[in-house]
Formats: C-alpha cells, sequence, structure tokens
C-alpha cells in the first residue's frame, strides 16, 4: 500500500449521523469523528417519518467539525462513502428534492397495502404463494414484513396521490445523500434488494419488471443500480461549499449498515459471522448461496461484495431496549444524574457514560436474573417471527425482585433473542466458531461476556466496534480508490482487539431461562394482537 489516504465515511443512523475521517495505511484508522442528531417522529397509526433536511444538516455540521478539529485539509480527502440506514422510502422529484417526509424503517402503517398486497388467496407461511414463490425465485427474498419499503410505497400511492404523481425516483437514505453530493439518482445493489424488486439471481443484477408488475410499482421510479465501490460521481460545486470540501472529490455508493458493519467488523470471508447491536441488532454469515427460511424470517440478502450474500436475522430493537431501561428503570436508583452531573462531553460521550455506570451497578447481580426474563420486542418483532403488535415483557418478578435484577434481564433477554435467530440460522448456514460483536452494544465487557455465555461462542471485539459501519464504508472508499486490492485484505486491517471465552459456570441457568424466554410469544400472540391492533 503507498502512503496513507484519508477518506470521510458518513455513518447514518436512526437517530443521528457520525461523519468519521480514517487514515487509510497498514490498518483502518479513526482519526476523527463528529456527531449531529436528529428527530424521529412518531405519528398515529405507526407513522415514523423523518426530515431528510435534517441529515443533511447534519452531515454539513459535522463535516466541517471533522475538517476543524483534526486539521486535515479538504485536499487530502480522497474519497467519501456511506453507511446507513436502509430500508426507508424517500420520494424525490426531478430536482432530486424530497416531496414529502421520508418514512422511516421503522414505519408500519401500510398494513392495509401488505394484506391487500400478499396476504391473500392460496398462502404459504400467510403469504400469497404465487407472490412468495416467484419472489424467492427471482430475488431470494419477499416483502413480508409490514416496514418493507415497498408497502410504504403503495401506501403513499393510496393515501397521498399528489404527491405520488410528483415523484421521479424512490430513493433509500444514503441515496438521497447521494444525490445531494452528486447531481445523480443511484441506487446501490444492496439497497435494490431491500425493495425486494430486485433480480438477485447470479448474472442478473437488475431491476425485475415482472415483480414491478405483479406489485403494482411503476420501474420509471426505481434509480440505476450501482455497485458499493463505484464512484457515483464527484462533489458538485454547490454541495462542496456548504460542506467545505473540494468539488470533484469522488463519492463511492457505499452501502447500507447491514452490508458495511459486517465488512467494518472483519467478517468478510465466507463462513464468518458477525453479531450487531445497535438501536436494532442481527446476526449475520457470510455465505456465497442463496438461501431463505420463511418460517424463521432469515434469508441470504445482497451485500457489498459481488457473487456473496448475508444469511441475515434482525432483531427490531436491541440496544434500544437498552436506551428504554436506562431511561424508565436506572436513573432513579443508581443515581446516575445526580452522582455523574459533571458528565458533559457531548452527546455520545454522555449517553456512553451513562450505559457504563448502569452496567457497573449491576455487574454484581447474578447470572440469569433470579429466573426474571424480558422479551425485547419494544416496537413489534422481524426474527424469527414478524408481528409489529407484540410487546416486552417482564415475566417472574416476585417480591425479591429489584431494579437491579431487571436490568439484568433486559439485557440477557436481547442476548437471548440473538442466540435464538442464531440457532435458525445455523440450519442453513453454518456459524463461525468465532464471532465478532460489534455496535455500541460491544463496548460493554459484561454484556460480550454474557453473549460468549448464553450463545457458546468465542466472542470478539474490534477497537471503536461502535464504528464498525463507518470504518466498512472507509473501507468501501479505499477499495474504489484501489487503495485495497481486494475484500480479503481488510480483516487484516481491523484487527481483534478483546476476546470472551464461554463461561461453563453460566450455562446451566441461561439454558433454563432460554427455554422459557422461546416459550413467550406464542403464549402471548392473543394478547399482543387485543391490546395493540
Amino acid at each position: 500500500m503507498s502512503s496513507p489516504v484519508h477518506v470521510i465515511a458518513y455513518d447514518i443512523g436512526t437517530t443521528g449521523t457520525k461523519t468519521c475521517l480514517f487514515e487509510i495505511s497498514d490498518r483502518i484508522r479513526l482519526v476523527y469523528a463528529s456527531l449531529a442528531e436528529y428527530g424521529l417522529f412518531l405519528l398515529d397509526h405507526g407513522g415514523v417519518e423523518q426530515n431528510p433536511e435534517e441529515w443533511w444538516n447534519a452531515i454539513k455540521s459535522t463535516t466541517q467539525s471533522v475538517l476543524r478539529e483534526s486539521n486535515v485539509s479538504a485536499s487530502s480527502i480522497k474519497g467519501i462513502s456511506f453507511c446507513s440506514q436502509m430500508q426507508g422510502l424517500v420520494l424525490v422529484d426531478k430536482n432530486l428534492n424530497h416531496i414529502r417526509p421520508a418514512m422511516s424503517y421503522m414505519d408500519q402503517r401500510a398494513r392495509g397495502e401488505m394484506k391487500k398486497g400478499i396476504e391473500h388467496g392460496l398462502k404459504i407461511e400467510g403469504l400469497n404463494a404465487r407472490k412468495l414463490l416467484k419472489s424467492l425465485y427471482i430475488t431470494g427474498a419477499v416483502a413480508a414484513s409490514v416496514k418493507d419499503p415497498l408497502w410504504k410505497y403503495k401506501w403513499v400511492e393510496r393515501n397521498e396521490p399528489s404527491n405520488f404523481s410528483k415523484i421521479y425516483k424512490w430513493l433509500d437514505v444514503k441515496e438521497y445523500l447521494i444525490g445531494r453530493l452528486t447531481g445523480r439518482a443511484v441506487m446501490t445493489e444492496d439497497s435494490a434488494f431491500a425493495t425486494f424488486l430486485f433480480d438477485s439471481r447470479p448474472k442478473k443484477g437488475n431491476w425485475h419488471k415482472g415483480l414491478c408488475k405483479s406489485f403494482g410499482v411503476k420501474i420509471e421510479h426505481l434509480p440505476e443500480i450501482v455497485s458499493s465501490t463505484d464512484r457515483v460521481g464527484g462533489i458538485t460545486a454547490a454541495a462542496a461549499k456548504e460542506l467545505g470540501l473540494e468539488e470533484g472529490t469522488a463519492v463511492f455508493g457505499g452501502g447500507g449498515d447491514a452490508s458495511l458493519i459486517g465488512i467494518g467488523a472483519g467478517a468478510v470471508e465466507e463462513g464468518d459471522t458477525h453479531i450487531y447491536a445497535g438501536t436494532s441488532g442481527w446476526v449475520s454469515t457470510v455465505t456465497r448461496k442463496r438461501k431463505v427460511d420463511i418460517s424463521s424470517r432469515i434469508a441470504s440478502i445482497v451485500g457489498a461484495r459481488h457473487g456473496y450474500y448475508n444469511y441475515f436475522g434482525e432483531q427490531e430493537t436491541s440496544g434500544k431496549c437498552l436506551q428504554w431501561v436506562k431511561d424508565h428503570l436506572a436513573l432513579d436508583e443508581i443515581d446516575v444524574y445526580l452522582e455523574k452531573k459533571h458528565v458533559t462531553d457531548g452527546p455520545e460521550a454522555v449517553h456512553a457514560s451513562l450505559f457504563e455506570f448502569m452496567f457497573d451497578a449491576i455487574k454484581d447481580t447474578p447470572a440469569g436474573s433470579n429466573g426474571v426474563i424480558f422479551t425485547p420486542w419494544l416496537h413489534g418483532s422481524r426474527c424469527p417471527f414478524e408481528d409489529p403488535l407484540a410487546r416486552g415483557i417482564f415475566f417472574n418478578i416476585g417480591l425479591g425482585t429489584g431494579k437491579r435484577m431487571l436490568i439484568r434481564a433486559v439485557i440477557e433477554g436481547i442476548v437471548f433473542q440473538k442466540k435464538w435467530i442464531l440457532e435458525l440460522a445455523n440450519r442453513k448456514v453454518k456459524a463461525s466458531s468465532k464471532i465478532r460483536f460489534v455496535g455500541g452494544v460491544a463496548r460493554s465487557p459484561l454484556i460480550c461476556q454474557i453473549l460468549a455465555d448464553v450463545t457458546g461462542h468465542e466472542i470478539e471485539t474490534i477497537d471503536h466496534p461502535q464504528n464498525a459501519g463507518a470504518t466498512g464504508a472507509a473501507a468501501i472508499a479505499a477499495l474504489g480508490l484501489g487503495e485495497i486490492k481486494k475484500f480479503e485484505q481488510i480483516k487484516d486491517l481491523v484487527p481483534v482487539k478483546d476476546r470472551w471465552i464461554p463461561n461453563p459456570q453460566n450455562r446451566k441457568v441461561y439454558d433454563r431461562n432460554y427455554s422459557v424466554f422461546k416459550k413467550l410469544y406464542a403464549a402471548n400472540k392473543e394478547h399482543f394482537a387485543a391490546l395493540n391492533s
């Protein structure tokens, strides 16, 4: 590799954007990062929206901050890439301006559209047999969740005909920002796959006219497809002026978080498994085969590397459960705000510190939480069952149950869900014995050890695991620039920092709790429907 190269990676999250400046040399080294937060708008009937202008303002302010604080000149930045939340719906006009607020991946208003679109006629696993089999054959998956962008698109068509008539292109989150930077409307292959209108068969890789017709999607609304490592274009003069970068700086396609977090974790070769715990979470193993388990909602999804897939099962709320428990259970007992009132190093530092204090407060709580079990379905579930009406439960609380026990039960419940997905995925694609664990939650040694104990796998973490997505985006930019020659090199550039070995003494109590955990959804499915419909 030649002399070090600087790239910027934009990590566009659910509630904030982190702009990371990386140096690419014998490793991918984080130089400086800046975070800007924005809101989620929760609407009636399950609507969740965001203002795309807030994304743009976030990358403007953080880019300027990174350049100012790092003392790296704009001329030194050779490339830009993205890691982004996925399955949003951003509808734009011919000037690439958004027509309406973006519909988040969490939006679940389109129940009626999904019912009409795929839950009719002869069914397999509750889905129309003809459309299901056709989708599986062509794309390798199917729009089986009310939160999938296909149904959001149909919701806008039915409920907002005026807005629908203005559509030029249907974009995802990072694609909207790429459009603001370059003036081009494109979509990377992984984002295209997530629409379930993309032909993912070998040697295909295009929008499928038959699927568009089956689901009533105008194919002219779908943008040009590019690869993650493709140079989409250079930053326009107007965008460069706003961000403080140089006109013409190379912009690469990048990828969604489901594609790039694994790459940033160093899980890049066939058979490599990683587990992610951020706002949401997942279990993913690299494979060269298209596999699908409809009953468990696990499938091989298109990633950033040609010819490879990620066998992927998603957990709807992961770290979000810890945010909830911090806000609603921890603070008044642990007195974090009272004792640590000088922790004011910025939003991310505050959150990290508060979580650190919370985890320290429960370090002596026994494994298994004295039989208390928590189900982490605070915003429904995608895998291993699809139910937007499912909710969290604290089960088996007694007179001796305190908040510390409840907090540990939440952590264990999050991990039980990951084990459940891991077990089901392992039936078709075998997980690696050593699993890379990334995301903000992976900064906690306590959670790393619980994950090792519950799953029985050796757990590995990397430096800055909360920045794995941005690290993956930086690797993609380096590949596009030719600074990295092949994907296999990335593993060497993202070394292991710490390892956790399973503690066999905790196995019995965790296996007992886990066996009960898996039965709680079936026992309460009807109750969730009655209370949350």
